[in-house]
């Protein structure tokens, strides 16, 4: 069978990690024989300064014939409204109705754990971000700007569909992955209208899940508690800008944004995989980034294909090479991005 993936390297450091997670990839293939199609898209920050273009609805379209979209970091200073990697990375998410955002959070080597008598296997959890509402839909405005009488409106839009359908894809996937408690989070005793709509729905389908334990904290209490004891959490469901902050701090959680992979996921469509960090210009090309951030986007964009195995494989690779030391120097290693690249992917073909 053909899996078909579009790549789209992205800015900055984003051109140098996802080469490398296009070779994982490759390697996965070779390893488990399945037939690998990848098409590149060159739609970042130089297209966008040649032609102004920065993802026209064809690409969009043409994205809904493939398997999944592989997204590199986007960004560059000599955009400085960042004006390209918004429209890309935003009109992807909203046009492909991608309201999923998935991120793990899971500590794969002890010596990334940041807590104090915690060890790794106590950070295991997954974060389920509302993705296509909130405060990033840009609905507002600013009026008189530049004077003392300047205004700036910034809405947050939150619909039954949105809230519905995301806390019921957290509370399924708990079921499908043996993970006994939701936690819904919110700060419904201040955001009253938007966030009133998150309480009553949650209570609702919580009904429906009964085998689940769910449970409630506000997000300022939810942050201090992600610190205090990461072992309570298993399944978190929030809203989009709340989702953006915890899962930043999910990431130190488990070593670094150089860790931290996500998918943004339309279970009906074609769903988009990327790393979390940005494109950090000034080591762009200087073979300094940690790749394990695109590998890992990667094999989550596997296991969304139906390459469960293939995923494991390269989940696999990534901790072996942890283990030896075999990566780059913000996880403990003593390699460059290629060399690092190269060592998961040597043990994804052994594996």
């Amino acid at each position: 069978m053909k899996h078909r993936f579009a790549i789209l390297p992205g800015d900055g450091i984003g051109v140098d990690v996802t080469r490398e997670a296009v070779k994982v990839l490759q390697a996965a293939a070779a390893a488990d024989g399945f037939n690998l199609e990848l098409k590149h898209f060159d739609h970042g920050a130089e297209r966008f300064l040649k032609t102004e273009e920065t993802l026209p609805d064809a690409v969009l379209e043409e994205f809904k014939s493939f398997d999944a979209v592989f997204m590199g970091a986007l960004g560059d200073p000599r955009v400085p409204d960042m004006r390209h990697a918004r429209d890309i990375l935003l009109g992807t998410r909203f046009k492909l109705d991608l309201f999923m955002n998935l991120r793990p959070i899971r500590c794969f080597h002890e010596r990334l754990c940041p807590l104090r008598n915690f060890s790794a296997e106590d950070i295991d959890f997954v974060v389920f971000r509302e993705n296509t509402e909130g405060a990033y839909v840009g609905m507002g405005g600013i009026f008189k700007k530049g004077t003392p009488d300047e205004i700036a409106i910034q809405e947050d839009v939150n619909t039954r569909k949105g809230v519905e359908r995301i806390i019921r894809a957290a509370f399924r996937y708990a079921i499908k992955h043996g993970r006994g408690r939701v936690t819904m989070s919110d700060k419904s005793n201040a955001l009253r209208y938007g966030h009133d709509l998150w309480q009553r729905v949650f209570a609702e389908l919580r009904e429906e899940f009964p085998s689940i334990e769910a449970n409630h904290l506000y997000v300022d209490a939810l942050t201090m508690q992600m610190i205090k004891d990461p072992r309570q959490f298993e399944v978190i469901v929030t809203c989009n800008m709340f989702g953006d902050i915890i899962t930043d701090l999910g990431a130190q959680l488990q070593g670094g944004l150089g860790i931290a992979a996500s998918g943004n996921i339309n279970p009906e469509g074609t769903s988009m995989f990327e790393p979390v960090h940005g494109s950090a210009p000034k080591y762009a090309g200087t073979d300094r980034a940690n790749p394990f951030a695109a590998i890992l986007a990667g094999a989550m964009m596997l296991e969304h294909s139906g390459l469960e195995e293939s995923a494991l494989r390269v989940e696999r690779a990534v901790i072996e090479a942890l283990e030896a030391r075999e990566c780059t120097t913000d996880v403990g290693g003593k390699l460059g991005t290629a060399a690092t690249g190269d060592a998961v992917a040597r043990r994804v073909v052994g594996a």
